[in-house]
């Protein structure tokens, strides 16, 4: 087995570490497998390929850095085939977030989906992401 080293600020490490304990796992590279499986395999879901879909995207950052905030414009303009509506507010005493709606396929959410949690300084990213051509009764109005 490889072995991989990788930087991260002491509070998310004492936090993974808290986490491990808490969980039963028998140490942080245990935590950092089962982390990565799942996120290399969130979009492989062969349910949502090929279909029509909604996502919905919050970012958590400080106000006070500012390229995070700069870094959210230039992807909602570069995605604004995919980005159907995006809000910004104030949380707390200096933090914003934004959201995201988005439309598009699975490809195409999981680029922007990606590219938001490559951006440097976030505090917290969350997403869903559901089919829109299958809503039970709903799709049989059309």
């Amino acid at each position: 087995m490889s072995v991989v080293s990788v930087s991260m600020p002491e509070e998310l490490l004492d936090r993974i570490d808290e986490f491990a304990e808490e969980h039963g796992y028998t140490g942080r590279s245990e935590v950092f497998r089962e982390a990565s499986r799942n996120l290399l395999g969130e979009f492989e879901d062969k349910k949502l390929e090929d279909r029509d879909l909604m996502g919905v995207v919050t970012v958590v950052f400080d106000y006070e850095t500012t390229s995070v905030e700069e870094k959210m414009m230039h992807l909602r303009h570069e995605h604004e085939d995919t980005v159907v509506s995006n809000f910004h507010s104030h949380v707390g005493g200096h933090h914003c977030m934004e959201l995201f709606v988005l439309e598009g396929s699975l490809e195409e959410i999981s680029t922007f989906v990606g590219k938001i949690r490559a951006t440097k300084d976030t505090l917290t990213i969350d997403y869903s992401v559901v089919p829109v051509d299958d809503f039970g009764p709903l799709a049989e109005m059309n």
